[in-house]
């Protein structure tokens, strides 16, 4: 029986550089970075987001841009403190995607290695209830 998600890894070229993204910008908390020292298929830190263990390692990222992305929940009223931080740091913003009156809001960013990340305002429960209302 699955208990839940054990974790999320993502290949990245520089791990500092996105370290330093995920640290200022979504608040994430380091609790291991492999310094040289290669346990795995390369150095890697471990984060926590959210309570989601996520982890980087280094390598070649080639990944092509989609829209298969890893959300975040937010609360609507760090909506623009996240949005000035995404951009002040520096990554692509892509545009918002229409939505219905009542699903949330979203910031889209791709990081630097081409991984689009969300962060959304709604949850679960109120996008089935808003679904449930019909246009």
């Amino acid at each position: 029986m699955i208990k839940g998600m054990s974790h999320i890894t993502l290949i990245v070229k520089d791990l500092e550089k996105t370290s330093d993204l995920l640290q200022r910008v979504l608040d994430a908390e380091l609790v291991y970075s492999s310094g040289d020292e290669q346990f795995s298929l390369s150095r890697e830190m471990f984060f926590i987001i959210g309570g989601i263990w996520i982890a980087i390692m280094e390598g070649e990222s080639t990944i092509p841009r989609c829209y298969n992305h890893i959300a975040f929940e937010i609360a609507d009223q760090d909506y623009e403190r996240y949005k000035e931080k995404l951009l002040l740091a520096g990554v692509e913003l892509r545009p918002e995607r229409p939505r219905v009156e009542g699903e949330g809001r979203s910031i889209y960013f791709y990081d630097y290695d081409n991984h689009l990340f969300e962060l959304h305002t709604g949850t679960l429960k109120e996008r089935l209830k808003r679904y449930a209302q019909r246009p």
